[in-house]
Parts: structure tokens; C-alpha cells; sequence
């Protein structure tokens, strides 16, 4: 019968990749993703794939965080030549992201080699190199939502709009068994609801087996309204205390989020500060391609962007400043007031954010704003947690800025949504809890049974079921 192992984000947030194996002998791997946060964490990326990648037939990608797909080039590295599927949106903006990925694994390795080197040890190798992702990148094969496609022998494919960042989908795999079909539905990451360019996620009615992302499974996310006002606060404070704005963020789908509010700060007039400073190369990037797709946006936000004559992002928001280059982005740091500064990454482990926190996290008068979750043993989580000083390039900070978080502009769909979706399947399908920290999942487990009398199952890493 046809298989499905569960080999991550089991248990734990990120590193997504489940193997299904159909009876007739088909493999197709469902997501490649990166392990991140803590040290022991990220140090799985580098541990043996538990399957053999030569042996694959397909690779099925729900959407392009490195979460999902960041160990797609070490899979080619190790020896997988077949297809990538995933939406068209995705396919631009996996380019963009594992470019980005092989450069910083290349920078990495350089620089631990060096210092290896002065103490006599031999120097390391970068988990994959550009090269490796180059190689990657010519094996992805774009599909449309809403049309079934046949990625392996047996095995069928439908992407369903999941409205969490461009391009993210719904995974539906029809697997023939034995002259049955079984579909198995991947929520891959479900969109929040009230994510402002972002449709609602599609529902889904049929299914032998779910897996459903409980990233958001023990909570609710607050009004965005509410959000929007709090925000709202927190700049015009921001500004009285003469301080700049620290907003560390995803430079896919958060950082779009985010412009698009300040925009409509903007026209609204309800925004004090002289400047926006989007410092993420990345994000710039992924500006143009969210541009190039704006036909998925919304429709309420493609009228209004359509009503304001909206071209060009400068157009929406014309005190953006975009800073690709290292000196651009240096030279913000001159600019002690009056400032808003978007910068990667998001959890706050590296990016241009941790320089920017060097000139202004001791600063009383700064304001740092944390817009979505931040993954334990990361420094976005400690200072989340209270902690008093970080370790940043090198040396302790002290944490004097005054601290937010902004749960109400999660990409993630929050405990009541999950549920809505879920609860559209008929007949109580065989369900599973991926993605989540276990006491969230654990949660979510207790809620199903006691609202939806469902019984939802929590795998375990390595764990095998019949499909």
C-alpha cells in the first residue's frame, strides 16, 4: 500500500519534508526544507537525507520559504535530477531565495574556515554552493493553481491558493493504490485571513488524510484592526520620543504586508516619520516579482491599488527608500531619529537587522517592532522573552529599546481559522499536526476533540503510515 513518512517539521516549526511511496513504486518528496533556530537545529541540515535523493521521482514544493525548501540544492548536490514542481510565483521566488541561501552557506563557510585554519583544523564546506542551486533552479517545472498534473507514475498534483505569501498552495495528491485513489491534502503554511494582498485560503472538501500546519495552533491572532491601530501608536510614540523604528521581517510576504500599511498610513496621513528604509536586497527583489503577480492579489486591495493610480511601489508609499548596496545600507545608521527600518532577517540570527541593532537596540528612545513569530533560539525569541542584553556581530547589546509584538500581522492562520478549514473536510479524514512546537500542537489536538470531535494525530519524527 501506499506510504507516507514523516522525516520534518515534526513536532517543531520548520524543516518541512514528508516522502510519499506509492505501491507501484513511486517516491515523490513533499517539500525540502531548511532546519532553523537553535544551533543543534540548524545542524540537521547538514545530517544524511534519510532516503536516498537519486531514488526520487518528483520533488512537491507548497511555496518557496527556505523553511520548505531550503535544502533543495544539497538534494541535488547528493544526487536528485528530477523535476520541481511548484506554482509560478514560487519558481521566481525560490530563485531569489536560494540564491540568497547558497551565498550566505558560501560566506559562512569562509569565514569558520578562516578561523579554523589559525587553529590548525582543516577548513569546512558550505552546505551547498550557488553552483549547486544554479543546478537546482534549471530542474523546476512551474504549475498553474487548479489544474491536476501528473508528477510521477500514479501520482497526481492539484496546487489550491493557500494565501500565505505569492505563490503558496494547498497540496492535494491523488496517489493510486491498488486500483484506488487515495488523496492525501497538505495544508502547507494556510494564510491569515486578514493578510492584506493575499486571497483567503481555498477550501477543500475531500480527503483520505490531512496534514494540517499548527504553527498558531494554541492562539488566535489579534484583530488587525487593532493591530493596525496599535501600530498606529507606536510610530506617533516612536516619534514624540525622537527615536528610529527597528522592523525586523521576512523579505517575502511580510515585508509586502508591512509597506502596504505604511502606504495606507501614508495616504491616510497618519504617518509621522520622514523615512522608510526598506534595507533587504531580497525584499527589493521580491517588490518587482509581487508586481509582476499583483493579477493574485486580492480584489478588494487590486481595486484600491487600481483606484489610486498605484504603478510602482514608490507610488504608494514615495518615502520608501530602497537600500541594496552595503554602503546605502551603512549610511542609514547616520540617522539617529525620525526613521523606520525594515530589515532581514526576520527571527533577527543574521541580516542587515543585527547591524542596525548595534547602532540603536540600547538606544531607550528606539522602538523595535516584532510583526510576526519568532522560532526559539533565535535572538528575535530572547528578546521577545525579556532578555536584557543580546549577543550581536560578536558582542553584548543591552536590549533599552522599547519592545513590540504585532501578533495580528502573522502570515499564519490562527487557532479558530485552522479549525474553519479543517472543518470543511466531510467525513473526518485521517488527520495529522505538522508544523508546530509540540505544546501548540497540543493544543490544537485538545481543541479539535473538543469542538469538532475530531481525533488528530501528532507523528512522530521518522514515523511511517499507510496512506
Amino acid at each position: 500500500m501506499a506510504l507516507l513518512n514523516f522525516f520534518g517539521a515534526i513536532q517543531q516549526v520548520t524543516g518541512s519534508c514528508y516522502l510519499v511511496e506509492s505501491r507501484d513504486g513511486a517516491r515523490v518528496l513533499l517539500e525540502c526544507g531548511m532546519h532553523q533556530g537553535r544551533r543543534q537545529e540548524e545542524d540537521r541540515n547538514h545530517a544524511p537525507f534519510p532516503f536516498e535523493p537519486a531514488s526520487l521521482d518528483a520533488v512537491v514544493i507548497s511555496h518557496a520559504h527556505l523553511d520548505h525548501t531550503g535544502l533543495l540544492p544539497r538534494l541535488v548536490a547528493c544526487g536528485y535530477r528530477g523535476p520541481i514542481f511548484a506554482t509560478e510565483a514560487s519558481c521566481e521566488l525560490m530563485e531569489l531565495m536560494l540564491l540568497d541561501s547558497a551565498h550566505i552557506q558560501e560566506k559562512d563557510a569562509e569565514w569558520e574556515s578562516k578561523w579554523r585554519v589559525r587553529q590548525g583544523k582543516p577548513p569546512v564546506k558550505p552546505l551547498y554552493t550557488t553552483q549547486d542551486t544554479e543546478q537546482t533552479l534549471a530542474l523546476r517545472r512551474p504549475l498553474p493553481y487548479g489544474v491536476p498534473h501528473e508528477v510521477a507514475k500514479g501520482v497526481q498534483v492539484t496546487y489550491h491558493d493557500a494565501g500565505h505569501i505569492l505563490g503558496s498552495a494547498i497540496v492535494e495528491l491523488e496517489v493510486e493504490d491498488h486500483h484506488l485513489t487515495r488523496r492525501l491534502v497538505f495544508s502547507g503554511d494556510l494564510g491569515n485571513t486578514c493578510s492584506p494582498l493575499m486571497c483567503d485560503p481555498a477550501t477543500l472538501k475531500r480527503a483520505d488524510l490531512v496534514l494540517l500546519e499548527s504553527t498558531y495552533g494554541d492562539r488566535d491572532h489579534r484583530n488587525s484592526d487593532e493591530t493596525l491601530d496599535e501600530l498606529g501608536e507606536i510610530l506617533q510614540q516612536a516619534h514624540r520620543d525622537g527615536g528610529n523604528v527597528l522592523i525586523p521581517s521576512f523579505a517575502v510576504g511580510r515585508t509586502q504586508d508591512l509597506i502596504y500599511y505604511l502606504g495606507r498610513f501614508y495616504q491616510e496621513g497618519r504617518l509621522p516619520q520622514q523615512a522608510v528604509f526598506l534595507d533587504s536586497p531580497m525584499a527589493i527583489r521580491a517588490n518587482a516579482i509581487y508586481a509582476r503577480f499583483h493579477e493574485q492579489f486580492d480584489l478588494t486591495n487590486q481595486a484600491e491599488i487600481k483606484a489610486r493610480n498605484v504603478k510602482r511601489v514608490e507610488d504608494w508609499l514615495p518615502i520608501l527608500r530602497c537600500t541594496p548596496s552595503p554602503e546605502e545600507s551603512m549610511a542609514i545608521n547616520r540617522i539617529k531619529s525620525g526613521a523606520i527600518i525594515i530589515a532581514g532577517s526576520g527571527m533577527c540570527n543574521g541580516g542587515r537587522i543585527v547591524h542596525h541593532f548595534k547602532h540603536n537596540l540600547w538606544r531607550s528612545d528606539c522602538h523595535l517592532v516584532f510583526p510576526g513569530f519568532q522560532a526559539r533560539g533565535t535572538t528575535g525569541r530572547a528578546i521577545v522573552d525579556g532578555a536584557t542584553t543580546v549577543k550581536v556581530l560578536h558582542q553584548r547589546i543591552a536590549v533599552k529599546a522599547k519592545v513590540h509584538t504585532l501578533g495580528g500581522f502573522s502570515a499564519h492562520a490562527g487557532q479558530s481559522q485552522l479549525l474553519d478549514w479543517v472543518s470543511h473536510f466531510t467525513h473526518h479524514p485521517e488527520l495529522y499536526l505538522v508544523h508546530g512546537e509540540l505544546e501548540k500542537m497540543q493544543v490544537l489536538q485538545q481543541v479539535l476533540r473538543e469542538r469538532l470531535n475530531w481525533i488528530a494525530n501528532i507523528p512522530e519524527p521518522g514515523e511511517q503510515i499507510a496512506l
